[in-house]
């Protein structure tokens, strides 16, 4: 009976209790971090209650369709796992430290640890922050009130949650998979695993791909369909080209990831034998088909990161992009060639040489449109005013790693070369030394530049550029040293090593890896000291930076119907043609009309509660728990068709008055020159409203 109730789940099933059962170090760490989410939800919960946080929370944020607040809601879901991220990174270097000893965590401890690390920045940090910004940028950038659906992109978001939820829960219940963030088999099939592990892997994965897929969907329908009048294709910002290619890429990479999450899951529950070793079970079928997402997935993360700095770069530089036309076409050219290179991650799994060098020149040749990339940010930069603002430190350290890293991937895409240091820490030197400083100093940096378009005051600028400098300074040393071990023969996941060469190099890593955590800390000490000038730092003018797309053209915080009247688009960056013609911040049209928002729903709410419920009954076999789950979010969606909500309308009037209160504000306020952006005089006010 008990079985039936609570399926494989026990009392030796909550791992925060470890410690008291067996208080090794390895269980010290492993239950403090559990014990961290239980008092943190806990806390976390008092403070909405006796604060009343929890009406907003439910009745603004959680049922919203405003895809500025979704896009939000998806970077502090990305801020709270890449905390969790970079905080299992510092112990995994503490454990490198002690390795030549044998460290202090387990074997099992430690497989666990780099396998959270990869899912969670991947998936769950990452991701989240891409996709954030292609929430609060896009529409406003084509000048549309919302995207194309916005209920499902609630539920894009719901889903999303779900897989970030089943990863913290984890921590405390159960044990998180030991097979690397791909999940290889057959080391993830009941034959080595036959715990929980994998199980959360795959409904985290699983659950997380629908939200991916659907975001797909719904942003490029929104490009497609939703430009405002004179949009055409090459007059879209570079941002949108990227979020335009990325949504391409999700669409036609998610399939392979959902069919091999699905045959592995079915070889895990009903003993199927796609990736077994015995009867007829393949793993080279796995590699395929996880690669064939798994590489378009790295330029999923890094497009979008590439549109933020080619945005902000023409901010900083004072200038039009360079190259727009070569800057689209390098989009479109690596979206389509991402496809066609995954074999390199598996150069040493026994296929044919031929294979290999045909797979090893695609290779190389992605990196051409990628190198046309970074000679337009430089050449952007060349003969521009440019400001050394925060976003131009995190823009040259990008730059800096990023030649590196694009250097040692050259060298991966050698098969010869690959053989050699394939499976070595040099190979994780490389990945970080690409999508770290590609991705992530791109996401710090879009926080910079747009935090006062929608929250209405500047980050302070010491603190912001304080941030910075800790991050480059500590990928720096966390990441460079792993060339050097790499080459000298350390191997990837190892929890030990009997070299005593390794250790000045893992103690350098070591520092650079306590760095980042101390650049973590300074990122929250940022958002806090800024909060508190936020009067000193406000900037309701909503463009505090001379931008020139159309999402400047908006007060700050953005209304939460974008824009009074749908902009008309003549050319690229239209707002900065319009202040330089000295017709920007005027009326020209009476014709104020009412606006009906999309409508509130609670089914993201229901996907996020039932969802979590039904990953985790799948991952303990608690089938009543996930048949009543399944049950209640399909009745909430397919009741959903037979309900029409009708949206709120904005009157017509408080349209009117939001809009002339704005631009007479602009135009009456004093206007700041570049030369004093981050100073106190910094309103959300160019310059050159004088002028008109």
């Amino acid at each position: 009976m008990d079985h039936l109730i609570s399926g494989r789940l026990g009392w030796d099933d909550i791992a925060i209790f470890d410690v008291f059962r067996d208080p090794t170090a390895s269980n010290i760490v492993g239950s403090s971090a559990g014990w961290l989410v239980v008092i943190g939800g806990i806390i976390t919960a008092a403070l909405l209650l006796v604060r009343g946080w929890w009406q907003p929370l439910l009745f603004e944020w959680l049922t919203t369709t405003d895809h500025k607040k979704i896009g939000i809601m998806y970077i502090v879901v990305g801020l709270v796992m890449f905390a969790r991220g970079v905080a299992e990174g510092v112990v995994m270097r503490t454990q490198y430290v002690t390795a030549f000893e044998g460290g202090y965590l387990t074997a099992d401890h430690f497989s666990e640890l780099f396998s959270t690390h990869g899912t969670i920045m991947i998936f769950f940090a990452l991701m989240p922050f891409l996709i954030g910004f292609m929430n609060l940028l896009v529409p406003l950038m084509i000048g549309a009130r919302d995207v194309a659906f916005p209920r499902l992109n609630q539920i894009s978001l719901a889903f999303t949650v779900v897989g970030a939820m089943l990863l913290m829960i984890s921590l405390v219940i159960g044990k998180f998979s030991t097979g690397g963030w791909t999940g290889y088999p057959p080391y993830t099939g009941v034959a080595f695993q036959p715990g929980t592990g994998p199980d959360y892997w795959i409904w985290s994965l699983g659950l997380s791909g629908i939200g991916s897929l659907l975001t797909g969907i719904n942003f490029a329908v929104t490009i497609y369909k939703m430009r405002c009048p004179g949009m055409t294709f090459m007059r879209m910002p570079v941002f949108v080209w990227t979020a335009l290619c990325t949504s391409i890429l999700l669409i036609f990479a998610l399939p392979p990831l959902t069919a091999v999450v699905i045959m592995q899951a079915l070889d895990r529950y009903l003993d199927f034998h796609f990736f077994t070793n015995d009867l007829g079970g393949n793993m080279m079928n796995f590699a395929n088909l996880f690669w064939m997402f798994g590489h378009p997935e790295v330029y999923i993360l890094i497009l979008p990161a590439f549109g933020l700095y080619s945005e902000f770069t023409a901010i900083f530089a004072g200038k039009r992009i360079y190259g727009y036309t070569s800057l689209v076409i390098a989009t479109m050219a690596i979206a389509v060639l991402s496809f066609t290179v995954w074999l390199h991650h598996f150069f040493t799994m026994g296929q044919s040489p031929t294979i290999n060098v045909a797979f090893g020149i695609a290779t190389m040749l992605i990196a051409i449109p990628t190198g046309v990339k970074v000679y337009v940010w430089i050449a952007t930069l060349w003969g521009g005013r440019i400001r050394m603002r925060t976003p131009v430190i995190y823009l040259g350290g990008f730059i800096f790693f990023f030649a590196i890293g694009g250097y040692t991937g050259i060298l991966l895409a050698n098969p010869t070369i690959n053989f050699t240091v394939h499976n070595s820490q040099f190979v994780v030197a490389h990945f970080h030394n690409v999508l770290l400083p590609g991705t992530l100093f791109a996401v710090l940096a879009g926080i910079y530049v747009w935090f006062p378009k929608f929250f209405g005051f500047r980050l302070d600028e010491r603190w912001s550029a304080t941030t910075a400098w800790l991050f480059i300074v500590g990928f720096t040393f966390a990441f460079m040293p792993l060339y050097m071990v790499g080459l000298m023969g350390l191997p990837r996941r190892s929890p030990a090593f009997d070299d005593p060469g390794y250790i000045p190099y893992m103690i350098v890593a070591m520092g650079g890896a306590l760095c980042l955590l101390a650049a973590l800390c300074a990122l929250i000490g940022t958002f806090i000291v800024s909060a508190r000038r936020r009067d000193e730092l406000a900037v309701p003018g909503g463009d505090p930076w001379d931008g020139r797309t159309l999402e400047w053209a908006t007060p700050a915080p953005v209304p939460e119907w974008n824009f009074a009247f749908l902009p008309e688009v003549k050319r690229l960056d239209a707002f900065e043609v319009e202040k330089a013609q000295g017709t920007a911040y005027r009326i020209d049209r009476e014709d104020f009309e009412d606006i009906e928002l999309a409508p509130k729903s609670w089914i993201g709410l229901t996907i996020i509660v039932f969802g979590t419920l039904l990953g985790f009954a799948m991952v303990f076999w608690i089938w009543w728990l996930a048949v009543l789950s399944a049950t209640v979010v399909l009745a909430h969606a397919i009741g959903l068709g037979f309900v029409r909500d009708a949206g709120e309308i904005v009157p017509a009037d408080v349209v009117e008055r939001t809009e002339r209160d704005w631009i007479a504000a602009a135009r009456q306020g004093q206007g700041t020159d570049r030369t004093l952006e981050v100073s106190p005089r910094n309103r959300g006010f160019s310059a050159r409203i004088g002028e008109a």
